[in-house]
């Protein structure tokens, strides 16, 4: 008998060991291998609310570390972990269970691990989760939402169309991203129709560009259309109505016809892919060599013409918007044409100390020229760059903040009525339409133009907030400015703030407001100029 219970107590001695938890360093580096793959599910543009089941079993898995080793150096490190990983799901699909996790596991690591190097950061993680329940709150306010009714795919003799049909006009944000290589639009403010929620529409049946678009649910209220590019030359996406749809044209890769139109019915001719360059014969170097790091990708991912050519911004064409009997926006003490005309003589004096940097302005004293002639100016001088200088107004005498366009169709209501106030000087007769419209839809420096606005826009928002704390960045945006549309190089239009918001106006008065803005926008150009070609070293042979 006594036999019996010894090999018992030997048996579940043996089965004790087996089931054991391995060592704290090992099931901490298995959890941190895991979270690599399930950030990266996470982080995806097309991420849906699946991934919350992986998310969660990896937090489960820290907290096992925790409660097996409470004592050892990785528990720390391990509620952190899962912490921030459970807000940043919060932050992504603002579930509840998310963020009671996140904020547990955090205030957890602060009250036990006192003596941890991370509890200092943990006021900054929480503060996100603040963050995150303000903007559900705010977008609960917003109203009512559209509802998208269909997308449908159409094959075209040089692209393939996608319409996204909704039942109210909304905003739209795009971008291409790669690796794969994928178009997405976020549409805010919007639900999908019970048909078309977290569904994947396939086309396998032919063998064409977009055999895929998934349609996603994003915080905020937000949907978010993919579509496959791979195989996708280049694209454009616009606005049509009644109904209100957005288009996207995807373009297939190949030469194209150089006497495309745009066809009836709203249908617009998509941008043309970048020509092929010719290889050149090698020449042997005389005297020194110079080595030049390659130019930065586009934020699509890719390289522009210009980058594969290697072009760089030597020449500056400053526009101040407005002048002479077109005072532009009116505020109370300041009209916009003085304020732009000050600002771009502030940013031409900067610009003048850079070395190999030369400044044109469309005009230098409170003068009228036609808005066709200043992008003539540009091209004229053989510029490289073109920035147009505006100030913002609004009815509401709340609105506020600064925006940055390139040129492009408006993607919102909002986008189009700044257009149609900034180009009502144009004169433009209505027989001028078809011709503008091809030239916006083969804008071909939309790339660069974009790019560059994103520089502006960031600047801006960046040098101003120190001085006025409730700066809005109101993004950058597309629009169909007359004073873009005729520009050979890239061209951005910056409205620095609203002159008819009483708190900006009283700053944009001063002339420290206004040197501020002259620096951001100065800084802007450098750091485009940057992107495109890096310092050449010269070694000396």
């Amino acid at each position: 008998m006594e036999l019996h219970h010894g090999l018992l107590a030997f048996v579940l001695l043996i089965a004790a060991t087996a089931q054991a938890a391995p060592p704290a360093r090992t099931m901490y580096a298995d959890a941190l291998g895991r979270e690599q793959g399930v950030r990266a599910t996470l982080a995806a543009v097309d991420a849906t609310p699946a991934v919350l089941a992986d998310v969660r079993a990896l937090v489960d898995a820290y907290e096992a570390i925790v409660k097996e080793y409470p004592s050892s150096g990785y528990s720390d490190n391990a509620l952190w972990q899962a912490g921030v990983l459970s807000i940043d799901a919060f932050v992504k699909f603002h579930q509840s269970t998310d963020k009671a996790t996140g904020v547990r596991l955090l205030r957890k690591l602060a009250a036990i691990y006192v003596t941890s190097t991370l509890v200092k950061q943990v006021p900054e993680q929480l503060a996100r989760v603040d963050a995150a329940v303000a903007a559900v709150s705010d977008d609960t306010k917003a109203g009512p939402l559209a509802t998208i009714k269909d997308i449908r795919r159409s094959v075209l003799p040089d692209a393939v169309r996608v319409t996204i049909e909704l039942d109210a006009e909304v905003s739209f944000h795009e971008e291409r991203i790669p690796d794969p290589s994928r178009v997405f639009v976020d549409l805010p403010g919007t639900r999908a129709t019970p048909a078309l929620v977290d569904k994947t529409l396939r086309f396998e049946s032919d063998a064409d560009i977009v055999r895929q678009i998934r349609i996603g649910r994003h915080p905020n209220h937000t949907t978010r259309v993919v579509l496959d590019a791979a195989d996708v030359a280049s694209y454009s996406v616009y606005p049509l109505y009644n109904p209100f749809r957005l288009v996207i044209d995807c373009v297939r890769p190949g030469p194209r016809s150089e006497d495309a139109k745009p066809s009836v019915g709203g249908a617009l001719p998509a941008i043309d892919p970048a020509p092929k360059i010719p290889e050149l014969p090698a020449v042997a170097p005389i005297g020194p060599t110079v080595a030049a790091a390659p130019p930065a990708k586009n934020s699509n991912g890719g390289f522009s013409i210009a980058r594969q050519l290697g072009l760089g911004v030597s020449r500056i064409v400053i526009d101040p918007g407005h002048g002479g009997h077109d005072p532009g926006a009116k505020g109370k003490g300041i009209t916009e044409a003085e304020l732009v005309l000050d600002v771009a003589l502030r940013l031409e004096k900067l610009l003048q100390k850079v070395s190999g940097t030369e400044v044109i302005l469309t005009r230098r004293t409170d003068d009228f020229v036609q808005l066709q002639e200043r992008t003539a100016i540009a091209n004229r001088e053989g510029a490289d760059l073109f920035l147009s200088i505006h100030a913002n107004a609004s009815t509401s005498a709340s609105a506020r903040g600064i925006e940055t366009y390139f040129l492009n169709f408006a993607s919102n209501l909002s986008a189009a009525a700044v257009a149609a106030r900034e180009n009502a000087a144009s004169g433009q007769a209505m027989a001028a339409l078809p011709d503008l419209v091809k030239a916006i839809a083969l804008h071909n420096k939309l790339d660069e133009s974009k790019d560059f606005a994103a520089h502006v826009q960031k600047a801006m928002i960046e040098r101003l907030r120190s001085t006025n704390k409730t700066v809005k960045d109101l993004g950058v945006k597309q629009a169909p400015f007359v004073v873009l549309i005729g520009a050979a190089m890239p061209s951005v239009l910056a409205e620095i703030s609203f002159v008819t918001n009483a708190q900006e106006a009283k700053l944009l008065k001063g002339t420290v407001y206004r040197q501020r803005i002259a620096e951001a926008l100065f800084n802007a150009i450098r750091k485009y100029q940057g992107s495109l070609k890096a310092a050449t070293s010269v070694a000396l042979q």
